[in-house]
């Protein structure tokens, strides 16, 4: 191997390494057997994301605890540094957020659109989605469109 080519990779990696530390780890609540939360936490995971989870037979106590409003949920519910992030959101989403510090609670896919990350591959729709900031005071907008 070239020595540019070390330097390229060492640098690379390096820059790889400090991004990952600099993002603070996602706790994410969800059901012990759904397979598209694990899906989900798989793609947070190769984002970058250290991920815990915390499997329960009833993720309600932690939408209501975290102020998602009633219809907009999804099958689970993460916190990361200060933000919620309810249902399917693309990591890519969550970045943005935590590179904003914008003073919100968080984000939210309602549902579950098939396209959306961990939902891949479930069905052949083509779901297109949004998704939405919520808030300091609890009111929804658009932050993104897939």
């Amino acid at each position: 191997m070239s020595k540019s080519m070390t330097m390229f990779l060492a640098t690379a990696f390096v820059a790889t390494a400090s991004w990952a530390e600099s993002l603070p780890p996602v706790d994410v609540y969800k059901s012990p057997s759904c397979g598209c939360c694990n899906s989900w936490v798989a793609h947070m995971r190769s984002a970058g994301f250290e991920v815990r989870v915390h499997d329960t037979n009833d993720v309600t106590p932690y939408k209501k605890k975290f102020g998602i409003p009633y219809g907009y949920g999804s099958c689970h519910t993460a916190r990361v540094g200060d933000y919620v992030i309810e249902g399917h959101v693309p990591a890519e989403q969550v970045k943005r957020l935590l590179a904003s510090h914008a003073q919100v609670r968080g984000l939210i896919v309602p549902g579950m659109p098939a396209t959306s990350p961990g939902m891949e591959g479930q069905s052949d729709r083509k779901d297109h989605y949004d998704v939405l900031l919520l808030g300091s005071e609890g009111g929804l907008s658009r932050y993104a469109h897939y």
